[in-house]
Parts: C-alpha cells; structure tokens; sequence
C-alpha cells in the first residue's frame, strides 16, 4: 500500500472546536496522484513507486522525454493502449513494501489513504527571502547603535589570524534565506474531504501558497 501523496499548499485557516477553542490549520489539495513506475529491489535496488501529481496541464506544457515516460507508462497500464494517462510534470518517489504487488502501473493514489487523526510528514520548500544578513539570517544582535559607533549590523570577527588563521565551516555568515528543503513532522490529519481531495493538518506546513508538498504517514505513529 501506498502511505504517500503528492499535494499543493493552499492556504492555512482557523479550526473551532465545541468549546470555541481555536486550533491554526492548513488546508492542502493531495492529489489525486497515478502511479507511472514500479522500482524493485531485484532491478533497482530498493523498493518504491513513482508517482505523478495530476493537473489541468496541455501537453506542450509537458517537454518531450517526460511526455515519453508517460506514454511508456499508459502503455504498460493498458496492453491494448487503449489507456491515455494525463499530462503530469511534478513526479516523486515514495517507498513501498516489496511484498506488495498491489500496486502497479497506473493504480490512483487519492487522499482517502489518510483519515483523521492519522500522524503525517510534510515536506515542502521553504519560502525565499533573498540574500539576507547575519541579524535577519540568523538573529544575531548587532552594534550599539549610538556614540559614534561604526560597528552596526557587521557579524564581527569569523576568524583569527594567529589562530585558528582560517574561518571554520558552518561559521554563519550572510547568504541566501530560506528556498529550502524543509520537514516537518508528526502533524496531525484534522479533516479529510475526498471529494474535493483536500487534506487539513494541524499546524503550520513550510512553502508558500501553490507550493508543492510531499505528504507521507509518519514512521512509527
């Protein structure tokens, strides 16, 4: 059985409960999702499945090599080819259990495989701020602001020059904010909708609004 799903960010709302406790939610569109590869551990080494998010996309929003992945897939689903799966351009693995053959090319993987209560983990890309400083980047205090102070928003001394002569690694320094890799776990599923293929967690989920996600069962919950 496939425990994950490919979904899109689409905002984050407010839950009440009977008693008018307010509990900060966010609202994510998963999938619905088609299943265009099978990896084995006998031919790839490990176990997975490759799955595509489907959209409301034409084929020339598609490049060639992926149109040709996803024509070889519909062709496997459907020996007659009488089987055409939609264009699809966000795809992403998730693992499988190799004793489980049944999943199989071109299988739907909807969002009715979460229920309520059920513990996830969402990963997303952060929002981007740009080049950034050590006081946005990473908190840090600065200079005293008056009495002829030049020393204001610098991150100071990084490295000395009789010892250690040399910056160490992981020294923080100035550089890109966020537009990263982020993970989030053990959110808790609040609301299931199938028909509208909505999934609301509890929490916070990184990205911005249209972001894509991946969202799988947490391991050991």
């Amino acid at each position: 059985m496939v425990t994950g799903i490919i979904g899109k960010k689409v905002g984050m709302t407010q839950l009440f409960d009977e008693n008018g406790v307010v509990t900060p939610a966010t609202v994510l569109e998963a999938g619905p999702c088609v299943v265009l590869q099978r990896r084995t551990a006998e031919k790839d080494g490990y176990s997975a499945v490759q799955l595509g998010l489907v959209e409301h996309l034409n084929w020339k929003k598609i490049n060639k090599p992926l149109e040709g992945h996803i024509k070889r897939a519909s062709a496997e689903a459907d020996a007659d080819g009488g089987k055409q799966l939609p264009p699809m351009r966000f795809l992403r693995e998730f693992p499988v259990d190799e004793a489980d053959e049944d999943v199989v090319v071109g299988d739907q993987v909807l969002v009715n495989i979460f229920k309520p209560e059920d513990v996830v983990t969402i990963i997303g890309k952060s929002k981007g701020a740009g080049f950034a400083g050590v006081m946005k980047r990473h908190g840090f205090g600065g200079g005293r602001a008056t009495h002829g102070s030049m020393f204001h928003r610098a991150p100071g001394s990084i490295g000395c020059s009789a010892y250690p002569s040399r910056v160490f690694k992981g020294t923080r320094l100035p550089g890109q904010k966020g537009a990263k890799r982020v993970t989030v776990k053990n959110l808790k599923v609040v609301k299931v909708d199938e028909e509208k293929n909505l999934l609301v967690v509890k929490g916070a989920v990184p990205g911005a609004k249209g972001g894509y996600l991946l969202i799988s069962k947490s391991l050991g919950k």
